[in-house]
């Protein structure tokens, strides 16, 4: 679900923390200006999400010599589409765009892709009945960043939001990506005051991906291989040597290193030398639990535009919100351990049941009535990727600068993960952090 409908009309609180006007100038437009360099050796970029590909295309506009290892037989990472579902495209990952001044937002206007505003209601499931209003303005509490680090639900429990409303609160941690017991109301509420690119979300009448794949992936298609997934970086020497699972080897003077933080967590890439501890540590302290987009087709529009608070799945949204296709598209948004939940079902009919048996009650038996077919989407068990996206944990601190920070002028890591902007869980911000990658390189920072 879409985080900022849940907070946008909270008030924002100064941490002194926000990254200046002029410094984030240079994230704000399509093709922002490189540093004059005199850098002349290979860039070695591991995965082609949209950090890594923004990245290549950035040093391919500059003329300078990279190449790009994707583990897996498609480019995108958690950004995809799907045609034949619906008679409108199916965002498989990322859909909103999250404000109009960002990289991603540039993208889409020079390359002629049109969005247009989510004007989606929000309902929210309260007591067995649907209403249009908060109950109590339980979304918009969390906005606190003098709070202790405690997770969502205990700061709800604390300003004396009882188990009815456990499920309301769920599903703003979900818009988070993670479970309201483990993300911080302190932390999230810190990152979040750095967030610059709009309050308002957008639906693209085509897809994201379309925007990706036109404006950055095409051109430098030529320069990604597939199926290569990296076993080892050895940057001990002058060179750096990387090793994909087939014992191929690559080598490069710097690499720039864009998988998912579930990647780094899991130490599936060997390091020679092993990674500081501190950065280690940092990696393990950002959050990013599972995820699961289910999106269910029926031959009537029975449905509210967002309802929120389901006990099996907290958060459904209109998928046909924005764009030119007539089909009815509900969006199940499973995220945590409601996606766990879900996964264990063991096949994409049983999930759909459930999913279809919580309409039923909401919407008094329409939904199995009318049910046509279903698209599943489960992020948390593809083997690259292990989750939807990163989160303010419990903790966290400043985790994020601390996985983000470069090694020897050689290593660098980007990802949305490594956003350090407030613009974590985005496109845009995993654009951001490719580019800044970059210009580093390019300055010999």
């Amino acid at each position: 679900m879409n985080r900022r409908k849940f907070l946008k009309q909270s008030s924002l609180v100064t941490t002194g923390l926000a990254v200046s006007p002029t410094l984030f100038a240079q994230f704000n437009g399509y093709d922002p200006d490189l540093p004059k360099s005199d850098f002349s050796g290979k860039v070695l970029i591991i995965g082609a999400g949209a950090a890594g590909l923004y990245a290549g295309y950035t040093l391919q506009r500059g003329g300078y010599d990279f190449e790009i290892l994707e583990a897996s037989d498609r480019i995108g990472g958690r950004m995809g589409k799907h045609e034949g579902f619906a008679d409108h495209t199916i965002d498989l990952g990322a859909q909103w765009l999250h404000g109009k001044r960002s990289i991603a937002a540039d993208l889409a206007r020079k390359n002629g892709f049109k969005f247009k505003k989510d004007k989606s209601d929000m309902y929210f499931l309260f007591h067995g009945n649907l209403t249009d209003q908060t109950p109590s303005d339980v979304t918009s509490i969390f906005r606190d960043s003098f709070a202790k680090d405690i997770s969502f639900a205990d700061y709800a429990k604390k300003q004396g939001y009882g188990d009815d409303y456990q499920y309301i609160v769920q599903a703003t941690a979900g818009s988070y990506g993670a479970d309201a017991d483990k993300i911080s109301v302190k932390w999230t509420s810190i990152e979040e005051d750095e967030w610059s690119s709009g309050n308002t979300d957008y639906k693209f009448r085509e897809s994201y991906w379309d925007v990706i794949n036109k404006g950055i992936a095409q051109p430098i298609g030529d320069k990604i291989r597939l199926n290569t997934a990296v076993d080892s970086i050895d940057y001990s020497g002058e060179k750096i040597q990387v090793e994909d699972t087939s014992g191929k080897t690559y080598t490069a003077d710097k690499v720039i290193i864009t998988v998912p933080i579930t990647i780094l967590q899991s130490a599936e890439i060997a390091f020679n030398p092993v990674l500081p501890e501190q950065k280690v540590a940092a990696f393990k302290k950002i959050g990013m639990g599972p995820g699961m987009k289910v999106f269910l087709k029926f031959s009537e529009h029975f449905y509210r535009g967002n309802t929120i608070g389901g006990k099996v799945c907290a958060a459904y949204a209109d998928d046909k919100e924005g764009k030119d296709g007539t089909d009815n598209v509900l969006l199940a948004f499973a995220m945590g351990d409601q996606a766990k939940s879900l996964s264990k079902l063991g096949s994409d009919e049983a999930i759909a049941k459930a999913l279809l048996a919580e309409l039923d009650e909401i919407y008094d038996g329409r939904a199995s009535a009318s049910f046509l077919d279903k698209l599943v989407i489960d992020y948390t068990n593809m083997p690259f990727i292990k989750g939807a996206y990163s989160y303010s944990a419990i903790g966290i601190g400043n985790a994020r600068s601390v996985a983000a920070k470069d090694i020897d002028q050689k290593l660098y890591f980007a990802g949305e993960a490594m956003n350090v902007r407030g613009h974590h869980q985005t496109v845009h911000g995993a654009l951001e952090t490719g580019f800044d990658k970059v210009v580093k390189i390019l300055e010999g920072n």
